[in-house]
């Protein structure tokens, strides 16, 4: 009867392991950077759009007051400035009164329409309300890269309506033209061009206008940019936590393998 001899494995066999393993090894910790690069261009992704649009900040007032709101315009080219920008107030609701407070470097025009329905207010009738305002940059205007907030006194805010939409076009040293005009739709995506929205609360609930005040909205800037900012801050974390546990899980694999060789 042949003998039938077991041992220890060849060098070659012994060897094959190891070597097989720490290549795999290698394999995984070259991929690491190409998953954390990945994940860095999830976070520029999903806190880019936060900057990119027209907006009203702050985004909500009280319902039949006044309120003082800025209009955000951000710079989107890194070739042109923004020389103009226009805005179209409600005609839905129309806004009895709308004072711009100046803007060093830009001339302001506001254009007034005669209302179908006269508005009351205060007692009085009025025949006509604020329609656009335009600024005009007198200098270079908003500079790649840069934004420019343009401050405006409204009221009296509605009380039949959750919100107002101001329609903005924005006009670029080279002739570009983008249309903030393109409404948003409940449960739907975002338009690639949304139109600044400023939501309306209850009368009386803790927002950014001042109800009780006809003469002076609250400004509301540092309430206006947390929720902004902690959006994308909640964004940012969430990305760089899935890079953590990717690393975390590649090397708890690559410190099994050594440890089973």
């Amino acid at each position: 009867m042949s003998e039938i001899s077991v041992g220890a494995p060849s060098p070659s066999s012994a060897s094959s392991a190891p070597s097989a393993s720490s290549s795999s090894a290698r394999r995984l910790v070259r991929r690491l950077p190409v998953v954390g690069g990945i994940a860095a261009g999830s976070v520029l992704l999903l806190a880019g759009p936060a900057f990119a649009h027209v907006t009203v900040q702050p985004g909500t007032a009280p319902k039949g007051g006044f309120a003082t709101v800025d209009i955000k315009v951000p710079n989107e080219r890194d070739n042109a400035s923004t020389v103009k920008v226009e805005v179209s107030l409600p005609t839905d609701h129309p806004l009895a009164s709308v004072m711009p407070q100046p803007v060093p470097g830009w001339k302001v025009d506001i254009t007034k329409s005669k209302l179908a329905k006269p508005l009351e207010m205060e007692g009085e009738k009025i025949n006509e309300a604020p329609s656009k305002i335009t600024w005009i940059a007198e200098d270079k205007g908003i500079a790649p890269g840069q934004f420019q907030q343009f401050p405006l006194s409204v009221g009296q805010l509605p009380s039949d309506t959750d919100q107002l939409v101001f329609k903005a076009l924005q006009t670029y040293s080279d002739d570009q033209v983008v249309r903030w005009i393109e409404p948003a739709k409940p449960g739907g995506p975002e338009p690639e061009n949304p139109a600044p929205v400023l939501k309306l609360t209850a009368a009386g609930a803790q927002g950014t206008g001042d109800a009780s005040d006809g003469k002076n909205g609250a400004r509301g800037d540092t309430a206006a940019a947390a929720p902004a900012t902690s959006d994308t801050t909640a964004r940012v974390l969430g990305v760089v936590g899935i890079v953590v546990g990717i690393a975390g899980v590649a090397f708890g694999v690559l410190a099994g393998r050594r440890r089973n060789t």
